[in-house]
């Protein structure tokens, strides 16, 4: 046991000088870049000032829409209001800017090909699907989505919804973006390929936003993911002793990895714990994995989710 602990402690002393190494190289390498307003430049504009608006920002203006689309969106008095909220909160970019930068420097730390893309603020009308989007060029950031979760505009979401209004949301939303396309999808809809496929997902949070708290990463509360933990050895068991983990039923991906008020063991606990308990447990698994193996992140995000449980030795305690 004593044997077991020293080897513990060198695990952990040898991953923490490690870590240190790359934060000290992340540190050196210069990204430079602006963020854009442009939910100020159109919003603030006339009419008059649409076509010089559209020449500079071609993508953001679809064909087919009249012009009175826009100008439309102009006179909207509920819009200017939203505008308003988000100038309220916003009336400089320079702390999402600073985290841009580390977030940026840790891209390319492990995607060195990538090139610093645009950064550019819009107003979205509250859409939560296009809250943040990291093309190969450009990152496009929706403030109107980050007011906080107590927000009156967001009165209409569900209190799940909310957490994820606010604005520490913004740089986990963009990873979430940028990593679609290069985890390798699941092979089949078991639990455990969902699980470890969006496990894969928070890990990349781990290392691209390494300074970001785990509940920040996950979308949760600091009382969710404290629910988590305590609560781990407890949702394995049931995951093992209900022989879960390679069934396909679809019922256990909106029970345990979908958005949710909260996940459905169908005993007590139920009301007490937070939805996508699944992923946070994908997650657990993928670190394990990678704490044991000598991989890259690349080489983590092509590997199938069977072989990485296999591996990982994952084992909650009691």
């Amino acid at each position: 046991m004593k044997k077991l602990l020293v080897f513990s402690v060198f695990v952990l002393l040898f991953s923490c000088k490690k870590e240190d190494k790359i934060e000290e190289k992340v540190a050196e390498i210069p990204v430079q870049f602006k963020v854009e307003r442009f939910d100020k430049l159109f919003y603030e504009s006339k009419p008059n000032d649409l076509e010089q608006i559209k020449a500079k920002y071609p993508f953001l203006f679809p064909e087919g829409n009249e012009d009175s689309v826009w100008t439309n969106k102009l006179k909207d008095p509920l819009l200017q209001e939203l505008y308003k909220e988000v100038i309220k909160k916003y009336p400089t970019t320079e702390k999402i800017e600073n985290d841009l930068e580390g977030f940026f420097q840790h891209v390319q730390y492990y995607y060195p090909k990538y090139k610093t893309p645009r950064v550019i603020t819009l107003i979205s009308e509250v859409d939560r699907e296009a809250k943040a989007i990291y093309t190969d060029s450009i990152a496009f950031i929706s403030l109107d989505c980050y007011l906080g979760k107590e927000h009156p505009f967001y009165a209409d979401f569900s209190d799940y919804q909310r957490e994820t209004f606010e604005e520490n949301q913004i740089l986990p939303d963009l990873v979430s973006s940028f990593c679609y396309g290069k985890i390798a999808r699941p092979l089949d809809r078991s639990l455990l390929s969902l699980m470890v496929y969006h496990g894969k997902e928070l890990y990349m949070k781990d290392k691209l936003i390494p300074s970001y708290s785990d509940a920040a990463k996950i979308g949760y509360t600091e009382q969710q993911l404290e629910w988590c933990k305590e609560n781990e050895y407890q949702m394995w068991s049931y995951f093992i002793e209900n022989n879960l983990l390679y069934e396909t039923n679809t019922k256990n991906e909106f029970r345990f990895v979908n958005e949710a008020p909260f996940s459905k063991f169908y005993l007590e606990i139920d009301n007490e714990s937070p939805g996508r308990v699944g992923q946070w447990l994908g997650w657990q698994i993928v670190r394990s994995y990678m704490e044991h193996n000598d991989v890259s992140v690349e080489q983590l995000l092509a590997t199938d989710a069977k072989t990485i449980f296999e591996q990982s030795k994952y084992k909650p305690n009691k």
